[in-house]
């Protein structure tokens, strides 16, 4: 049996005192935590440990002895090997480092091994004296078999106790007891309080731990902390108010809600509203995965200020604004222009292609009828779009990503022409496609069952096939012209909506990039940690092998995988064929929309 030892490496070169730690539960192993210092009154232990114990919720108690040789306490190692009757831990470890070496001897004593004990003891007496040198020789075997069973594994208690190991187990899960390691730094984690007692502190105990040399504190958190409860008292009374507003009957109506669920800044502002409820929210993080989307989600939003404020700076100097103000009216109308030449060419006979004349004529006088009618709205709103540019660029003060979704909102509004020409041209390509497709089946002697969907068998009369013939041929020359006005439309469409899926792609990833996360793995790499390595740090003949625990951190794509903050991210509806498949057929395609949930 091998006994494994996690000993912090701050203990290296403690007093001698007592080990306080803990036994892994259903494994052969110790976790020591800190080091008890000589002088100390057992009773005063033993109520530390239970108040300790009480606040971390940690099985503590005392492992055994630490020696370390020092003058004037020559008898100190008997000593501390008597206090093995008055805390009955069993196993109990006597640890003692020898001067000159760098690794530990251990001996693992047990209740029913006090004569075996006195016998190894007896032992070394006369190896001492001289006498029996064979009984000696085999005193010597059986000490190094004892010391080849244990193995120190020396951690860095800070690292260890700020790290989080993954995968993440989730307390609801039910799966096979915690590993080893787990559980190692699941007790280190837990033993904060026992790290609070440093060697200037004015009580009866002393202790050597990785805090022992004065706590750790900073001015600023401790005045980040004390700002944060009226800060967030404030911010909850204000989403309240907010919630009563938008809960008003006035907004629940159907086109207020319809209207709502399409604008990408009503969907942003809905978004950062939850995001606002989780960080006011008085409840703690309860584990780890909520204290890293609270902390993701609150540098998202200090981020996404700071890139706003940017804009604002870059948009109210210079008179940026007038500028963009003047040059939009002139960019309409150059696209009006554009849009009028296309059908001008297409009302003609583009590419060499014979197009018939009726449909073509009738299309291009009614798409340019709609060009007009933009053109003349746009001319209105021109001496307003000045002020809404002003006032738009002052919702950047709310994040770079409500300056983005109101700039998506604007280019859907601009673009609205483009909108109806799409649709136009999608719907009477889709019927006439529709309607060739059934007719096709009408000459093969087949039809649609709607209730079983699928293609049946039908005998069809001569009357029903001479009509069916005449709709075919009409549908089937009147299809270039059609599929030739949705072709150039559905690519001016698909111009605009990529544009805006950057847009929405860009919100997306302020919304949901882990950036606490990844400033963690960067310069904190220990903090996510996912397994551990070792190396051999001592295997000096006579003492126990050493090894050296090093956090192996986790990787850069598992941080963004594990830790990217759900959104209500834009994302393609179908598939790459079933976009291609709807565009072929003449459906409608919305390949950007926000979902209606979270997800991950």
């Amino acid at each position: 049996m091998v006994l494994k030892i996690f000993f912090p490496q701050c203990c290296n070169r403690a007093d001698s005192g007592l080990l306080v730690g803990r036994w892994l539960s259903g494994q052969d192993s110790a976790v020591v935590l800190a080091v008890i210092h000589y002088p100390f009154i057992p009773g005063q232990v033993k109520q530390y440990l239970q108040q300790m114990q009480s606040q971390s919720g940690v099985e503590l108690s005392v492992l055994g002895s630490w020696s370390l040789p020092a003058e004037g306490q020559e008898g100190m190692e008997s000593f501390l090997r008597d206090l093995s009757t008055i805390f009955p831990q069993q196993p109990w470890l006597q640890i003692r480092r020898e001067l000159g070496k760098t690794g530990f001897t251990c001996e693992v004593l047990r209740r029913d091994q006090k004569g075996r004990r006195a016998q190894q003891e007896a032992t070394k007496r006369r190896k001492k004296e001289g006498e029996e040198e064979e009984d000696g020789e085999d005193g010597d075997k059986e000490e190094e078999d004892d010391e080849e069973k244990v193995i120190f594994v020396h951690y860095e208690q800070r690292k260890v106790m700020l790290s989080q190991l993954h995968p993440i187990q989730s307390r609801d899960e039910k799966t096979d007891p915690p590993s080893e390691l787990r559980q190692m730094f699941r007790t280190v984690a837990l033993s904060q309080p026992l790290f609070f007692l440093d060697r200037y502190d004015d009580g009866p105990l002393k202790s050597t731990h990785w805090q022992s040399e004065g706590r750790e504190a900073s001015i600023i958190v401790e005045l980040l902390k004390q700002a944060s409860v009226p800060v967030c008292l404030l911010l909850r009374c204000l989403l309240a108010v907010w919630t009563g507003v938008c809960s008003a009957r006035i907004f629940s109506l159907a086109p207020l809600t319809f209207l709502s669920s399409k604008l990408s800044t009503c969907v942003q502002l809905s978004y950062r509203t939850d995001h606002l409820r989780a960080l006011c929210s008085p409840k703690p993080a309860a584990d780890h995965p909520q204290f890293m989307r609270k902390a993701n989600i609150l540098v998202s939003l200090l981020l996404d200020a700071a890139l706003g404020l940017l804009l604002i700076w870059w948009l109210y100097t210079d008179d940026h604004i007038a500028r963009l103000a003047g040059a939009l009216v002139p960019a309409a109308d150059r696209v009006a222009r554009e849009l009028e030449e296309l059908l001008q060419w297409l009302m003609g006979a583009p590419a060499g292609l014979k197009m018939n004349r009726a449909l073509d004529q009738v299309l291009g006088r009614f798409f340019l009828y709609h060009i007009h009618l933009w053109i003349s709205y746009i001319h209105l709103m021109a001496p307003f779009i000045g002020g809404v540019l002003w006032y738009g660029g002052l919702s950047a003060c709310l994040g770079l990503t409500f300056a983005l979704s109101l700039l998506s909102d604007m280019v859907a509004l601009f673009t609205f022409h483009i909108y109806c020409f799409y649709v136009y041209g999608a719907r009477l390509y889709c019927l006439k496609i529709y309607g060739l497709s059934s007719l096709w089946r009408l000459f093969r002697g087949k039809k649609w069952n709607v209730l079983r969907q699928r293609v049946d068998s039908c005998s069809y009369d001569l009357d029903q096939l001479f009509i069916g013939t005449l709709l075919f041929t009409v549908l089937l020359f009147l299809l270039p012209t059609t599929a030739l006005y949705y072709l150039v439309f559905t690519l001016l469409r698909l111009v605009v909506v990529f544009f805006q899926g950057l847009l929405h792609l860009s919100v997306d990833f302020i919304n949901s990039f882990p950036l606490f996360a990844v400033g963690l793995r960067l310069f904190r790499p220990y903090r996510l940690a996912e397994g551990v390595k070792f190396r051999v740090l001592c295997d000096e003949p006579g003492v126990a092998l050493h090894l050296l625990m090093e956090i192996n951190p986790l990787r850069c794509s598992s941080v963004l995988q594990t830790y990217r903050t759900p959104t209500y991210s834009c994302y393609p509806r179908d598939s790459w064929a079933a976009l291609v498949k709807k565009l072929f057929v003449g459906e409608l395609v919305y390949p950007w929309r926000h979902k209606t949930a979270k997800t991950e």
